[in-house]
């Protein structure tokens, strides 16, 4: 049994001597330039990583913490078993997970499942610095900024009725997606969506939405106005599967999405104090750059 334990250390070094020399060997000297647009390597920690190297990455990752919770799991039964009375009779019989039955899920040398990988759900890493050096636009600075979106809110959404504002409120198609948004953040998010189609039409053809536009206050304060009501920010998922509110966990697929917003200045709501992943917002720095170049 104890040959077991150092069996599966060993393929717990191999694995994670692997996942080091993937991630180095993806990170060449061109992969600085990100997708075309935006603020690129500026603001933020760095832009699209390669789809198919997140996914096996991710895939090396989980395949780490199986075995280690198999060499977890070992370990507890082998010292239940050193606690028995000599004679006291039993047999042990592994597991599949501990090499009893081979465990397919444990190593799978066949091909990846790219496409499937999507819409798989993983903990997001280091979450609260995935905004790098972006700043979020808070309903205070959004008010004082454009004006507010209208006079009295409520938990429903409501009309828009700040004439300005109004006036630059679009509805329009985007890449996979229809969304309502001010004019200036549906030619960033077109942006965004081109450089995702040019550089992965796979995700590209998965994305959905749960919405952009809702006049509304955020839930659960009175009067303190949502990103949403500005017309921008808009909520993203893979294939129409809605992620949970603060888990500390997202779709593969938003990750690399994320990437992308980055690079055009927009923020990942996955680095909010309450984790929320689907949500994606316009960057104070965005709206400054508009400002300063007339655009609202």
């Amino acid at each position: 049994m104890r040959a077991i334990i150092l069996a599966l250390l060993a393929a717990i070094l191999l694995l994670a001597g692997g996942l080091t020399w993937f991630v180095l060997s993806s990170m060449g000297p061109g992969d600085d330039a990100g997708p075309a647009g935006g603020f690129g390597t500026d603001v933020g920690t760095g832009t699209a990583v390669d789809s198919a190297a997140r996914i096996e990455i991710e895939f090396m990752r989980q395949q780490i913490e199986q075995l280690q919770e198999g060499m977890a799991t070992l370990d507890s039964r082998i010292q239940t078993l050193e606690q028995r009375p000599v004679g006291g009779g039993g047999s042990f019989a592994p597991g599949p997970e501990l090499g009893g039955q081979p465990n397919e899920g444990v190593l799978n040398n066949g091909p990846n499942a790219i496409i499937d990988a999507y819409a798989q759900v993983v903990l997001i890493a280091n979450r609260r610095k995935v905004n790098g050096k972006i700043n979020v636009a808070g309903p205070g600075f959004l008010e004082q900024f454009i004006g507010r979106p209208r006079e009295n809110l409520s938990d429903n959404c409501d009309p828009m009725t700040n004439p300005k504002l109004k006036a630059m409120l679009k509805l329009e198609s985007v890449g996979p997606i229809r969304v309502s948004m001010l004019q200036p953040a549906i030619e960033s998010i077109t942006r965004v969506f081109e450089n995702v189609k040019n550089t992965d039409p796979d995700l590209y053809a998965r994305i959905n939405t749960a919405g952009s536009l809702c006049v509304r206050q955020i839930r659960g304060t009175r009067g303190r106005t949502s990103t949403h009501s500005f017309g921008l920010a808009v909520d993203l998922n893979i294939d129409g599967k809605l992620d949970t509110l603060g888990d500390g966990k997202t779709q593969l697929g938003l990750t690399i999405l994320a990437d992308f917003f980055r690079a055009e200045g927009w923020v990942w709501g996955a680095g909010f104090s309450r984790e929320d992943s689907m949500h994606f917002e316009v960057s104070r720095q965005m709206l400054e750059q508009w400002r300063a170049e007339g655009k609202i």
